[in-house]
């Protein structure tokens, strides 16, 4: 068997103490490239009685039977005749020799065929573990739940790297799944941090002529419209060609896979990487078996340097090889995005290295990555994915759930970012600066802005008409109260100044606990934009509200500070 890494240890004990607590389905959580498929696979070896692991696509089966076999798990595939031989042989290819067995304890077929064929009664109800690959696609009422439902008797596995679904609905049995317990494992940032999974470098081309605003998000799926997506990315007259013209700029002899929307579209994409030079193959789910494993042999031997894809390396496909992701598609869906992302982050070292790496400490995995050859992967988003999620999905932390939550929109909390126009640079930043860090770009301001929303609060960029009029209202504020003219009346005088007072009070509170949030440390620019996105509101316009509008403005930088 396998030897596994200490924390994937750590992730299979805990899922037999859930099983052991009483909770039969379980969902591991690691991230892409991790080794959710080792795992499942080993757990699988340790178990005596009837088993099925259940693909969520028929062209999976295969990179599952190889999986088990790996572990030396004699099983039966269920599926046509041809498949199997192809599966076979690469058994035969990976492991020495085959590992099918149509008399085995343990079967492996897709969720469509366990749905569609008529299975054995009896031995359904004698399977005691169903597992099922990218558990995030099983609900109670789908064909994923349905056919986890077949085997009543059953303990379940399933391993995910996003346990969270785009349409909102939540995966716990207490809500629209049937999951009873999730097992997170090490995120993404801590297996980079460990040498566990490749450390990444982005570029982000700006999609000059994509505009998705206006395109919208399916109720069912939580992502964007297909058809109206496809006609907004097709109808670009740029991105196949800063596709392939960033990949030569920026990752030339890397070998790459690229995402787009439809085969149309990814057969174009492969035309130019051809015509360009660099050779690319269309691969997608109608794509028969025997192709896809003959591009993916010839990918890993260097024939093929670009993998263009459709909708089939997102989730689930294991390419090791992969040292560059190249987005054609956007997507609203983080799961999606995620998946996509982490494609490229799966080390890249010798077998030799592999099979000790657990004995080696931090300083020196890190170390051997970096003198491999993908000391980085590189992430070429051609279509604002990572603008869109708010930056890498290991930047900020994200909470799973197994409840239901309300769907997900393009845009998400946080500084949002913008990616650098510098054909040589493109890496993507924070809103709050004023110049890309990386190489010093400035982008384009408007002569006249019609607002802190046009240069994100930075007052350096106001016009003098706009500081003149927040400059006034700043000033009358600190003022004395401002008395009508001929006001003669004590009575409303001394409301006018009480109320005046009392807004005098709340903006020296406002501003103190302001002073905190932009410490004289920071930049002032930097700390104006970083205020403005992180409020709503610009300092300036903020030193001039009265006093339930500064009250409530100090009580929320007040929470902030105090998470």
């Amino acid at each position: 068997m396998t030897s596994l890494r200490g924390f994937q240890v750590n992730v299979k004990n805990a899922v037999y103490a859930e099983w052991a607590a009483g909770h039969r389905v379980v969902m591991p959580v690691l991230p892409t490239g991790s080794g959710k498929t080792v795992i499942l696979a080993n757990i699988a070896a340790e178990y005596s009685g009837f088993g099925c692991a259940i693909a969520h696509r028929s062209e999976l089966v295969g990179q599952i039977s190889i999986a088990l076999s790996r572990e030396g798990v004699r099983h039966d595939i269920v599926a046509p005749k041809a498949t199997i031989r192809t599966i076979v042989k690469a058994q035969m290819d990976d492991c020495g020799r085959s590992f099918y067995d149509p008399r085995a304890k343990w079967k492996v077929a897709s969720v469509d065929t366990i749905i569609r064929r008529v299975m054995d009664e009896q031995w359904m109800r004698g399977v005691g573990m169903v597992i099922q690959d990218e558990g995030h696609h099983v609900l109670q009422e789908n064909k994923w739940g349905r056919a986890m439902l077949m085997f009543p008797n059953a303990y379940g596995l399933l391993p995910t790297a996003t346990p969270e679904r785009a349409d909102g609905r939540g995966l716990g049995r207490h809500a629209d799944g049937l999951v009873d317990a999730m097992v997170e494992g090490p995120d993404m940032r801590w297996l980079i941090n460990n040498g566990y999974l490749t450390d990444y470098e982005v570029r982000a081309p700006s999609p000059r002529d994509l505009d998705m605003n206006g395109v919208d998000i399916s109720a069912a799926t939580g992502d964007y419209n297909v058809d109206q997506m496809r006609t907004r990315v097709k109808a670009s007259t740029t991105i196949i060609g800063d596709v392939v013209a960033t990949y030569q700029r920026h990752a030339v002899g890397k070998k790459g896979i690229t995402f787009a929307v439809d085969v149309e579209h990814a057969t174009r994409i492969a035309a130019a990487f051809n015509a360009a030079g660099v050779p690319a193959e269309v691969v997608h789910a109608d794509t028969p078996d025997a192709d896809r494993i003959n591009f993916m042999q010839k990918f890993k031997r260097g024939e093929l340097m670009q993998l263009v894809n459709v909708d089939l390396f997102g989730e689930g496909v294991d390419v090791p090889a992969i040292e560059v992701v190249s987005m054609a598609r956007p997507t609203a869906s983080y799961g999606l995005y995620v998946q996509q992302f982490g494609r490229a982050l799966r080390l890249l070292i010798s077998p030799v290295l592999a099979g000790a790496w657990d004995t080696f400490d931090v300083a020196q995995r890190l170390r051997y990555i970096a003198e491999s050859t993908k000391p980085k992967a590189l992430i070429l988003d051609h279509v604002g994915n990572i603008v869109t999620h708010g930056g890498p999905p290991d930047w900020r932390a994200h909470p799973w759930s197994l409840d239901r939550r309300a769907k997900r929109t393009r845009a998400t909390d946080g500084i949002p970012l913008r990616a650098c126009a510098n054909e040589m640079c493109l890496m993507p930043f924070e809103r709050i600066y004023p110049a890309c860090p990386y190489c010093g770009w400035v982008p384009p301001v408007p002569a006249k802005p019609a607002g802190p929303h046009e240069v994100d609060g930075d007052v350096v960029l106001y016009t003098p008409e706009m500081l003149e009029e927040l400059f006034g209202r700043k000033a009358r504020l600190e003022g004395n109260a401002p008395i009508p003219v001929g006001m003669t009346d004590p009575k409303i005088i001394g409301a006018i100044r009480k109320a005046h007072a009392a807004s005098q009070h709340a903006q020296l509170e406002l501003r103190q606990v302001m002073e905190i949030v932009m410490p004289p440390t920071l930049d002032a620019r930097v700390a104006q934009r970083k205020f403005y996105h992180t409020f709503g509101v610009d300092t300036l316009t903020a030193q001039g509200l009265r006093c339930a509008e500064a009250t409530e403005l100090r009580d929320r930088i007040i929470q902030r500070i105090q998470r």
